[in-house]
């Protein structure tokens, strides 16, 4: 890092720090962005970074991408904004008619838009209640589905995202998250995603009545809880649970959608086609731009004007994605994806070997979590700082895990030589 020339970033830090507040900043480290092409970003001081985290999986395609640049330009010259909860615009009916037909499964699909990833999230829960005429909403433990109230509600990894804003979205309930790591010994895939099932069935017959639930709402992949994927066996048995019960089956795939996972949706590792879900963040590469994908006779269940905004589907927006889109597909991002992340698992596997204080590493696709354990959450952090010393983007999740989700368009040789940065780290500190 370039330390003869970082007033720039102190003074800009200084007056962040006085002017904006601190619940809307997740405090990492000193980074003040100033431009970025592909995986590689600058700050203000001229210091360049490999990025291990596209903006928190929102840039997919990566930084600048010129086909993406170019559609905003086109867009803005030609119209910035117009309500779309009134009138019309095309770029909102393509996208729409292409986001309907890229959802998982056959049924026909309708599309309502927002602006970001907790907008998202808060829609489900109104086109679930009113199409099911329900009121409970069922999520997981260690979510993450946003940050405005409904979405807090659903979510639930950090306390402090629910302390002191209470009361909260009310018929709003976390269930355990199947995760691998909790499998006793001697326990089977089978056995343990039947004993997460069996639980649910429990709290139908024991506390929440099947007949009270309007949906489940499942991260196929969480991301923020450091890339944890249920077994099969308990995606097929929730998605039975719900379709026997008259429940709505939902994901969120607005951290793990378009390509992260090495599939299109994560929900394609289980060859799932859900009754309603979330996008965003990739959806228009980091513009604000969100949207609910459902089944038509759902998303027709919801009147109007519950879920219009003056800035949803905002044509910029809207240019942005369609050409997203097109980059996806042209530069075959969810292939790439998929072999790339076996590449940075080998990586990654290689690191472990040398360091046995890394005690796993789950890599989906271009998607990892790179677990120290619970006690090296002083490490992870140390270590993370180290490598914003030393031109490297990537941050910790759940205080243990290194969070892995890149650029897809990233090299080989960035990985390595990001991988070598944190070797070069653990040395020094482990």
């Amino acid at each position: 890092m370039n330390s003869e020339n970082n007033s720039k970033r102190h003074h800009l830090i200084e007056m962040d720090h006085q002017y904006v507040a601190p619940a809307g900043r997740v405090s990492k480290f000193d980074l003040v962005v100033d431009h970025a092409k592909d995986a590689t970003v600058w700050d203000v001081d001229g210091n360049r970074y490999i990025d291990f985290l596209a903006s928190a999986s929102s840039v997919n395609i990566g930084h600048g991408n010129p086909c993406v640049v170019a559609a905003i330009q086109k867009q803005a010259n030609q119209l910035v904004h117009y309500i779309s909860g009134y009138f019309y615009h095309e770029p909102a009916i393509q996208l729409a008619k292409r986001l309907a037909l890229l959802a998982p499964g056959n049924s026909p699909k309708k599309v309502s838009f927002s602006t970001s990833g907790s907008e998202a999230a808060e829609g489900i829960i109104k086109f679930a209640r009113s199409y099911t005429k329900r009121s409970v909403i069922l999520t997981f433990q260690n979510s993450w589905h946003g940050t405005t109230l409904g979405a807090a509600s659903l979510s639930a990894i950090d306390a402090n995202m629910h302390k002191d804003i209470g009361p909260l979205v009310p018929d709003i309930h976390h269930l355990p998250f199947p995760d691998l790591q909790k499998r006793f010994p001697t326990e089977t895939l089978k056995a343990f995603a039947q004993r997460y099932l069996n639980d649910l069935k429990d709290l139908f017959q024991h506390d929440i009545p099947a007949d009270q639930i309007a949906a489940i709402l499942i991260e196929p992949i969480q991301g923020d809880a450091g890339i944890i994927k249920p077994p099969d066996a308990y995606m097929q048995g929730l998605y039975k649970l719900c379709h026997e019960n008259g429940i709505l089956f939902c994901t969120d795939e607005i951290n793990q959608g378009f390509g992260r996972s090495g599939k299109m949706w994560s929900i394609d590792h289980f060859n799932l086609e859900p009754d309603l879900m979330a996008v965003g963040k990739s959806l228009a590469s980091g513009m604000p731009l969100s949207a609910v994908i459902g089944k038509a006779p759902i998303m027709n269940a919801l009147a109007s004007p519950a879920n219009a905004t003056t800035t949803a589907a905002n044509p910029i927006c809207c240019a942005a994605s369609l050409a997203t889109l097109d980059e996806v597909q042209n530069l075959n991002l969810v292939e790439r994806s998929e072999k790339l992340g076996k590449f940075a698992k080998s990586q990654f596997t290689t690191l472990q070997q040398e360091f046995p204080v890394i005690k796993a590493v789950r890599m989906i696709g271009l998607n990892g979590g790179i677990d120290f354990g619970t006690d090296q959450a002083s490490l992870v952090t140390a270590l993370s700082e180290y490598c914003f010393e030393h031109g490297l983007i990537i941050i910790s999740t759940m205080n243990h895990i290194l969070r892995f989700q890149p650029p897809l368009v990233i090299t080989e040789e960035e990985i390595k030589n990001g991988v070598t940065i944190l070797r070069n780290g653990l040395r020094e500190l482990a």
